[in-house]
């Protein structure tokens, strides 16, 4: 057996464990999803305080109800073209931390979309686009009627930002 196949029935046996809820939003004409079980809460965009030194993609911090937590632009972490705040613009609050303590972060993204049921299978494997590509954040391809949805792993999209000790 080759080195390919085994890895992609090493995989097939997996993609039943990412079956389930997600919570859709866009990103330019891009959509995406996260796990639900990762979402904390939606607010409407309010005000960021800038923390200086920070990576472009950190916008700064947030006070919500008494705790400080950091936020992160998804459009500038994912290097899209940064778009003006509207009235549809939201920051959705994740946790993240699997390993270690869980904190809250939250993402600022252009509009959410609506929670979906994605059964294992319509979720594809995240193709392949050669190694100078890193798609390991990507959980995999979700099939909803004729629209893809690109599934994030949230905890490897914000994982090395250090974003930790800010909040």
């Amino acid at each position: 057996m080759t080195e390919a196949r085994a890895h992609a029935m090493a995989t097939d046996a997996t993609l039943p464990n990412r079956e389930g809820k997600y919570l859709t939003f866009a990103l330019a004409n891009e959509e995406f999803g996260l796990e639900i079980l990762k979402v904390r809460e939606i607010i409407g965009y309010i005000d960021v305080t800038a923390v200086p030194q920070t990576p472009h993609h950190v916008r700064g911090v947030v006070n919500l109800r008494g705790q400080v937590i950091p936020v992160i632009d998804l459009r500038a972490k994912f290097g899209m073209e940064t778009a003006e705040v509207t009235e549809q613009s939201c920051i959705i609050v994740v946790e993240i931390g699997q390993k270690g303590p869980v904190c809250s972060v939250g993402i600022i993204v252009d509009h959410v979309q609506e929670v979906l049921d994605i059964a294992a299978r319509s979720i594809e494997e995240t193709p392949r686009f050669g190694a100078s590509v890193n798609t390991d954040f990507i959980l995999g391809m979700g099939k909803v009627g004729d629209r893809v949805k690109i599934l994030l792993d949230i905890d490897r999209v914000l994982a090395g930002d250090q974003i930790e000790g800010m909040g």
